[in-house]
Protein backbone atom coordinates (compact mmCIF):
# COMPACT_ATOMS: atom_id res chain seq x y z
CA UNK A 1 0.00 0.00 0.00
CA UNK A 2 1.21 3.73 -0.37
CA UNK A 3 1.78 5.36 2.46
CA UNK A 4 1.12 8.84 0.78
CA UNK A 5 -2.61 7.36 -0.12
CA UNK A 6 -3.80 7.43 3.46
CA UNK A 7 -5.78 10.78 4.41
CA UNK A 8 -6.44 12.78 7.53
CA UNK A 9 -8.95 10.93 8.43
CA UNK A 10 -6.75 7.40 8.38
CA UNK A 11 -4.34 9.26 10.62
CA UNK A 12 -7.12 10.36 13.19
CA UNK A 13 -8.27 6.17 12.85
CA UNK A 14 -4.93 4.77 13.74
CA UNK A 15 -4.18 7.24 16.20
CA UNK A 16 -7.10 6.54 18.13
CA UNK A 17 -6.39 2.64 17.80
CA UNK A 18 -3.15 3.39 19.60
CA UNK A 19 -4.45 4.92 22.64
CA UNK A 20 -6.99 2.21 22.39
CA UNK A 21 -4.34 -0.62 23.14
CA UNK A 22 -2.34 1.20 25.55
CA UNK A 23 -6.08 1.60 27.35
CA UNK A 24 -6.51 -2.09 27.38
CA UNK A 25 -3.40 -2.39 29.74
CA UNK A 26 -4.47 0.09 32.58
CA UNK A 27 -6.74 -0.43 35.35
CA UNK A 28 -10.53 -1.09 34.49
CA UNK A 29 -11.28 0.71 37.94
CA UNK A 30 -10.20 2.51 40.54
CA UNK A 31 -11.16 2.29 44.66
CA UNK A 32 -10.60 5.18 47.30
CA UNK A 33 -9.36 2.69 50.25
CA UNK A 34 -10.14 4.38 53.40
CA UNK A 35 -10.04 3.14 57.18
CA UNK A 36 -7.81 1.03 58.99
CA UNK A 37 -5.99 -2.07 58.28
CA UNK A 38 -7.34 -1.02 54.71
CA UNK A 39 -5.45 -2.36 51.45
CA UNK A 40 -5.49 -1.68 48.10
CA UNK A 41 -5.52 -4.63 45.93
CA UNK A 42 -4.05 -4.42 42.17
CA UNK A 43 -7.51 -3.79 39.63
CA UNK A 44 -7.75 -5.82 37.12
CA UNK A 45 -6.91 -4.33 33.28
CA UNK A 46 -9.19 -5.32 30.29
CA UNK A 47 -6.80 -8.41 29.74
CA UNK A 48 -8.33 -10.12 32.86
CA UNK A 49 -11.69 -9.93 31.30
CA UNK A 50 -12.11 -11.95 28.02
CA UNK A 51 -15.48 -10.17 26.95
CA UNK A 52 -14.30 -6.72 27.73
CA UNK A 53 -11.22 -7.10 25.56
CA UNK A 54 -12.77 -8.69 23.13
CA UNK A 55 -15.86 -6.45 22.49
CA UNK A 56 -14.15 -3.39 22.85
CA UNK A 57 -10.55 -2.82 22.83
CA UNK A 58 -9.32 -5.46 20.25
CA UNK A 59 -12.95 -4.87 18.57
CA UNK A 60 -11.57 -1.52 18.10
CA UNK A 61 -7.76 -1.86 17.15
CA UNK A 62 -9.17 -4.92 14.67
CA UNK A 63 -11.69 -2.17 12.90
CA UNK A 64 -8.91 0.33 12.51
CA UNK A 65 -7.04 -2.33 10.56
CA UNK A 66 -10.27 -3.21 8.21
CA UNK A 67 -10.82 0.45 7.51
CA UNK A 68 -6.44 1.18 6.34
CA UNK A 69 -7.04 -2.41 4.23
CA UNK A 70 -9.99 -1.21 2.50
CA UNK A 71 -8.00 1.47 1.21
CA UNK A 72 -5.25 -0.94 0.15
CA UNK A 73 -7.88 -3.79 -1.49
CA UNK A 74 -10.99 -1.72 -2.60
CA UNK A 75 -14.16 -3.75 -3.07
CA UNK A 76 -12.83 -6.65 -1.32
CA UNK A 77 -16.05 -8.23 1.15
CA UNK A 78 -16.33 -10.11 4.42
CA UNK A 79 -20.55 -11.32 5.05
CA UNK A 80 -21.24 -9.52 2.02
CA UNK A 81 -20.14 -6.18 3.48
CA UNK A 82 -16.98 -3.88 2.01
CA UNK A 83 -14.48 -4.10 5.23
CA UNK A 84 -14.63 -0.63 5.27
CA UNK A 85 -18.13 -0.57 5.90
CA UNK A 86 -17.96 -3.75 8.10
CA UNK A 87 -14.85 -1.62 9.87
CA UNK A 88 -17.27 1.30 10.20
CA UNK A 89 -20.15 -1.32 11.91
CA UNK A 90 -17.30 -2.62 14.37
CA UNK A 91 -16.45 1.14 15.73
CA UNK A 92 -19.84 1.98 16.59
CA UNK A 93 -19.89 -1.60 18.12
CA UNK A 94 -17.16 -0.89 20.47
CA UNK A 95 -18.22 2.61 20.86
CA UNK A 96 -21.92 1.56 22.04
CA UNK A 97 -19.93 -1.96 24.27
CA UNK A 98 -17.69 0.90 26.05
CA UNK A 99 -20.40 3.37 26.44
CA UNK A 100 -22.93 1.43 28.77
CA UNK A 101 -19.96 -0.64 29.97
CA UNK A 102 -18.50 2.40 31.55
CA UNK A 103 -22.10 3.43 32.99
CA UNK A 104 -22.59 0.45 34.81
CA UNK A 105 -19.26 0.52 36.88
CA UNK A 106 -19.22 2.68 39.45
CA UNK A 107 -15.61 3.94 40.20
CA UNK A 108 -14.40 3.51 36.59
CA UNK A 109 -10.44 3.71 35.94
CA UNK A 110 -8.21 4.83 33.65
CA UNK A 111 -8.73 1.98 31.38
CA UNK A 112 -11.93 2.82 30.63
CA UNK A 113 -12.05 6.41 31.20
CA UNK A 114 -9.54 6.14 28.24
CA UNK A 115 -11.18 3.56 26.13
CA UNK A 116 -14.37 5.51 25.78
CA UNK A 117 -13.04 8.33 24.70
CA UNK A 118 -10.58 6.46 22.28
CA UNK A 119 -13.61 4.73 20.77
CA UNK A 120 -15.42 8.31 20.38
CA UNK A 121 -12.31 9.20 18.53
CA UNK A 122 -12.04 5.83 16.64
CA UNK A 123 -15.90 5.83 15.98
CA UNK A 124 -15.74 9.80 14.48
CA UNK A 125 -13.08 9.18 12.54
CA UNK A 126 -14.37 6.18 10.72
CA UNK A 127 -17.51 7.42 9.58
CA UNK A 128 -16.71 11.75 9.11
CA UNK A 129 -13.54 10.36 7.14
CA UNK A 130 -14.77 10.24 3.89
CA UNK A 131 -16.87 13.17 4.64
CA UNK A 132 -15.53 15.88 5.71
CA UNK A 133 -13.50 17.68 2.92
CA UNK A 134 -10.62 18.17 5.77
CA UNK A 135 -10.59 14.58 6.83
CA UNK A 136 -10.28 13.62 3.10
CA UNK A 137 -7.38 15.75 2.20
CA UNK A 138 -3.76 13.46 2.27
CA UNK A 139 -1.93 12.48 5.72
CA UNK A 140 1.70 13.22 3.95
CA UNK A 141 2.82 15.88 1.59
CA UNK A 142 4.43 14.44 -1.22
CA UNK A 143 8.00 14.03 -1.11
CA UNK A 144 9.76 15.61 -3.97
CA UNK A 145 10.76 12.84 -6.82
CA UNK A 146 14.32 11.66 -7.16
CA UNK A 147 15.69 12.68 -10.58
CA UNK A 148 14.28 10.58 -13.00
CA UNK A 149 11.25 9.85 -10.86
CA UNK A 150 7.62 11.10 -10.96
CA UNK A 151 6.87 14.71 -10.31
CA UNK A 152 5.53 15.74 -7.17
CA UNK A 153 2.07 16.40 -7.05
CA UNK A 154 1.05 20.55 -7.85
CA UNK A 155 4.34 20.85 -9.96
CA UNK A 156 4.26 21.63 -13.52
CA UNK A 157 5.30 19.22 -15.53
CA UNK A 158 8.87 19.81 -16.86
CA UNK A 159 9.97 20.34 -20.89
CA UNK A 160 10.64 16.79 -21.38
CA UNK A 161 10.14 14.13 -24.54
CA UNK A 162 6.74 13.16 -24.51
CA UNK A 163 5.54 12.85 -20.94
CA UNK A 164 5.72 14.91 -17.31
CA UNK A 165 8.64 14.29 -15.64
CA UNK A 166 10.40 12.28 -18.66
CA UNK A 167 14.47 12.00 -17.96
CA UNK A 168 16.85 13.96 -20.00
CA UNK A 169 18.57 12.56 -23.27
CA UNK A 170 22.26 11.52 -22.75
CA UNK A 171 24.81 14.08 -23.58
CA UNK A 172 25.42 14.14 -27.38
CA UNK A 173 21.81 12.34 -27.99
CA UNK A 174 19.42 14.24 -29.84
CA UNK A 175 15.81 14.51 -29.31
CA UNK A 176 14.51 12.61 -32.26
CA UNK A 177 16.83 9.83 -31.87
CA UNK A 178 14.21 8.42 -29.43
CA UNK A 179 16.38 9.04 -26.26
CA UNK A 180 14.64 10.90 -23.15
CA UNK A 181 11.73 7.97 -21.59
CA UNK A 182 11.98 4.29 -21.58
CA UNK A 183 10.23 2.83 -24.25
CA UNK A 184 10.52 5.78 -26.66
CA UNK A 185 9.94 5.07 -29.84
CA UNK A 186 12.01 4.31 -33.31
CA UNK A 187 12.28 5.62 -36.20
CA UNK A 188 8.62 5.17 -38.49
CA UNK A 189 7.14 4.51 -34.95
CA UNK A 190 4.49 7.02 -33.87
CA UNK A 191 4.94 9.32 -30.96
CA UNK A 192 3.34 8.53 -27.49
CA UNK A 193 0.61 11.52 -27.60
CA UNK A 194 0.16 10.28 -31.27
CA UNK A 195 -0.43 6.74 -29.90
CA UNK A 196 -2.78 8.20 -26.83
CA UNK A 197 -4.74 10.15 -29.18
CA UNK A 198 -5.22 7.11 -31.51
CA UNK A 199 -6.67 5.11 -28.37
CA UNK A 200 -8.74 7.70 -27.18
CA UNK A 201 -10.12 8.11 -30.75
CA UNK A 202 -11.38 4.59 -30.74
CA UNK A 203 -14.93 3.07 -29.68
CA UNK A 204 -14.63 2.38 -25.54
CA UNK A 205 -15.55 -1.29 -25.12
CA UNK A 206 -19.02 -0.19 -23.64
CA UNK A 207 -20.23 1.52 -26.80
CA UNK A 208 -19.51 5.24 -25.69
CA UNK A 209 -17.83 7.24 -28.44
CA UNK A 210 -15.25 9.74 -27.06
CA UNK A 211 -15.55 13.29 -27.36
CA UNK A 212 -14.39 14.50 -30.82
CA UNK A 213 -12.69 17.63 -29.47
CA UNK A 214 -10.92 15.46 -26.75
CA UNK A 215 -6.72 15.70 -26.37
CA UNK A 216 -5.38 13.37 -23.90
CA UNK A 217 -3.39 14.80 -21.16
CA UNK A 218 -1.57 13.65 -17.66
CA UNK A 219 -3.10 14.68 -14.54
CA UNK A 220 -2.36 13.58 -10.84
CA UNK A 221 -5.50 13.52 -8.16
CA UNK A 222 -5.12 15.65 -4.93
CA UNK A 223 -6.06 12.20 -2.72
CA UNK A 224 -6.51 8.42 -3.80
CA UNK A 225 -9.24 7.89 -5.69
CA UNK A 226 -10.77 4.59 -7.06
CA UNK A 227 -10.50 3.65 -10.76
CA UNK A 228 -13.43 1.12 -11.94
CA UNK A 229 -13.50 -0.68 -14.80
CA UNK A 230 -15.22 0.50 -18.78
CA UNK A 231 -17.75 -1.85 -18.23
CA UNK A 232 -19.60 -0.67 -15.81
CA UNK A 233 -18.88 -2.89 -12.38
CA UNK A 234 -19.00 -1.35 -9.12
CA UNK A 235 -15.46 -2.79 -8.10
CA UNK A 236 -12.66 -0.73 -8.88
CA UNK A 237 -10.07 -2.28 -10.59
CA UNK A 238 -6.90 -0.10 -9.17
CA UNK A 239 -6.65 2.96 -7.01
CA UNK A 240 -5.17 6.30 -8.09
CA UNK A 241 -2.64 7.46 -5.71
CA UNK A 242 -1.28 10.69 -5.45
CA UNK A 243 1.92 12.07 -6.27
CA UNK A 244 1.62 10.08 -9.75
CA UNK A 245 0.89 11.18 -13.29
CA UNK A 246 -1.98 9.43 -15.01
CA UNK A 247 -2.88 10.02 -18.58
CA UNK A 248 -6.51 10.39 -19.51
CA UNK A 249 -7.84 9.13 -22.77
CA UNK A 250 -11.05 10.02 -23.29
CA UNK A 251 -14.07 12.06 -21.35
CA UNK A 252 -17.41 10.13 -20.94
CA UNK A 253 -19.69 13.30 -19.19
CA UNK A 254 -17.86 14.53 -16.08
CA UNK A 255 -15.25 11.41 -15.84
CA UNK A 256 -12.51 10.32 -17.27
CA UNK A 257 -11.12 7.39 -18.99
CA UNK A 258 -7.68 6.64 -17.78
CA UNK A 259 -4.89 4.26 -18.17
CA UNK A 260 -2.30 3.45 -15.36
CA UNK A 261 1.24 3.06 -15.71
CA UNK A 262 1.20 -0.68 -16.10
CA UNK A 263 -1.54 -0.30 -19.06
CA UNK A 264 -4.42 -0.57 -17.40
CA UNK A 265 -7.79 1.59 -18.52
CA UNK A 266 -10.79 2.22 -15.93
CA UNK A 267 -13.05 5.04 -15.37
CA UNK A 268 -12.32 7.82 -13.08
CA UNK A 269 -15.66 9.09 -11.62
CA UNK A 270 -14.43 11.92 -9.37
CA UNK A 271 -12.65 14.21 -11.26
CA UNK A 272 -12.72 17.30 -8.91
CA UNK A 273 -9.44 18.86 -8.14
CA UNK A 274 -7.28 17.07 -10.53
CA UNK A 275 -4.11 18.64 -11.52
CA UNK A 276 -3.31 18.68 -15.56
CA UNK A 277 0.10 18.03 -16.73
Amino acid sequence: MNIRSLTRGDGVVIGAAVVLFIASFLDLSSYDCQGIGCSRVDNPNAWDSLGLLMSVFLAGVIAAALLIVSRAMPGRKVAGLDLGQFGVALTVFALWTAFWTILDISNAGAGLILGLLATMVLAAGAIAGPLVPFLKAPLLSPAAPAQGGQPQFGAQPGQGYGYPGAQQPPYGAQPSQGYGYPGAPQQGQPAPADQAQAQAQQPAPGGAAPAGDFTPFWFAVPVARPLYGEDGSPNPIAELAPGTWYLAVEQRGQSLVAQTQDGRRGVLQDTTGIQRG
